[in-house]
């Protein structure tokens, strides 16, 4: 470590980072109580299940070619330049900086919160497809997205020499799209695939309503993933750094935190734009969905969302009126959407995630025109084409199409959906047998007892 100061800044900056993963560990906590609560009695296990099994499935692959991915894909490749094996050494499973050692006290906890995110992108999918998906099929695409998909598109625009930062100008501090409109994306993919829900649509195609089974469960989940998405902000920076190791455009001598693209920023900052774009979406979801507890909360995660994208450079206020569009406008897409094309989303994944990333990122563009995007010389400032681009490959490049064809293999396979007896008795419907089997055991060896 050198001296005594370079010994507390490393010593600071792992607790850090140890801490908000243990935060947004409550974002799994959250989509898993939320999740459950949407979906019918018979089919809560299942539910419940299929999220919590993809931790190991992600944790692992994301151990041996995530994190490598990360480092090596920032030029594209072949974009701006061929893979960088030089900075992905130290990421790879067999690298000593990959394990137990005293010489790097910050790979695993920063390891850690990529990890968390790559769950996060993993679980908005889950969400939008419950009750009728294989396991193994959703394990299957969790993985294509928690390890490879997403952590590409955190290479190429949140990564401080990304070719979107250098190039486009692209600024995505709090992951509009680097997270959300991906995610978004890639679970419209898997839905147009997969088909709605039995029952969903009647014959003349109008939708119906399938309530959560439990308002209170979904209250509980979504305010426990507002509160892993506050520390999901904080992990979304470096917590101190040198004027001189950041070498930019802007220096100075006093040591700072800075956001993902290495620009400095404060947790002040961004405590107040979390909790005004919170408030704004909150607020207008009430309004426009007329009270309904279930599109109120899912607004003030839009909100938050739609203003992610800038929200390290936005004034408290704008960042409030850019999660009230945001709501409005997922609530409002998410209804024409299933109506016009018969998507079945059970949790308004899509519109509450992709279409509110999408168009947090298009609002940055105008909002942050001419900004840097980065300390460094050279890059590109932040413009509206920029940020559109920066959708387009966010949603559809790197979401939906890998989704759809992954959707559409598994699917000419038969591994896809359930078959139509199970999703009609309940994916829980042979645990539930087993069960009661048991139970009724017991039952009947107690009352010999009793004779």
């Amino acid at each position: 470590m050198g001296n005594n100061l370079d010994a507390l800044t490393t010593i600071f900056t792992e607790f850090y980072y140890w801490v908000t993963v243990v935060f947004m560990f409550l974002i799994h906590v959250g989509f898993c109580l939320y999740e459950v609560a949407a979906s019918r009695r018979r089919n809560h296990l299942h539910t419940l299940m299929k999220n919590t099994m993809l931790i190991p499935l992600v944790t692992i692959t994301f151990f041996f070619f995530g994190w490598w991915i990360y480092f090596a894909f920032p030029n594209g490749p072949f974009i701006n330049g061929g893979i960088n094996f030089d900075a992905a050494t130290g990421a790879r499973p067999w690298d000593p900086a990959m394990g137990t050692n005293l010489s790097d006290h910050i790979n695993g906890v920063f390891w850690a919160a990529f990890l968390l995110f790559s769950w996060t992108a993993a679980s908005i999918v889950s969400g939008s497809v419950i009750e009728r998906i294989r396991s193994g099929a959703f394990w299957l695409l969790a993985i294509l997205i928690g390890s490879f998909t997403w952590i590409i598109d955190a290479s190429w625009g949140w990564h401080w020499d990304g070719w979107m930062v250098k190039l486009l100008g692209y600024h995505d501090a709090y992951a509009s799209g680097v997270i959300h409109a991906i995610a978004g994306g890639f679970a419209l993919g898997v839905l147009v695939v997969l088909g709605p829900r039995l029952g969903k649509f009647a014959a003349d195609g109008t939708p119906r309503d399938i309530p959560p089974h439990n308002k209170w469960l979904v209250t509980l989940g979504l305010f426990l993933i507002y509160t892993g998405f506050w520390g999901f902000y904080a992990a979304c920076n470096v917590p101190i750094i040198s004027p001189e190791a950041i070498g930019g455009q802007i220096t100075g001598e006093t040591w700072t935190a800075t956001n993902i693209y290495l620009a400095p920023t404060t947790l002040s900052a961004i405590t107040f734009n979390f909790l005004m774009s919170l408030s704004g979406g909150l607020m207008m979801a009430y309004v426009v969905s007329k009270g309904d507890p279930f599109w109120t909360y899912s607004g003030g995660l839009a909100g938050i969302i739609t203003a992610s994208a800038g929200n390290d450079l936005y004034h408290p206020i704008q960042a409030m009126i850019i999660a009230a569009i945001g709501a409005w406008a997922a609530y409002k897409l998410h209804y024409w959407v299933e109506r016009k094309f018969k998507i079945d989303d059970a949790v308004g994944a899509v519109a509450v995630h992709g279409y509110a990333g999408f168009i947090g990122l298009v609002i940055a563009g105008f909002v942050l025109w001419g900004q840097p995007s980065s300390p460094y010389e050279g890059y590109a400032t932040i413009n509206p084409l920029g940020q559109f681009a920066g959708a387009i490959i966010m949603f559809f490049v790197l979401g939906f199409v890998p989704a759809w064809i992954g959707s559409k293999v598994l699917n000419g396979l038969g591994l896809l959906r359930v078959p139509e007896k199970v999703e009609l008795e309940g994916l829980d419907f042979e645990s539930e047998q087993e069960y009661q089997a048991a139970m009724s055991d017991v039952i009947s060896a107690e009352k010999a007892l009793v004779k």
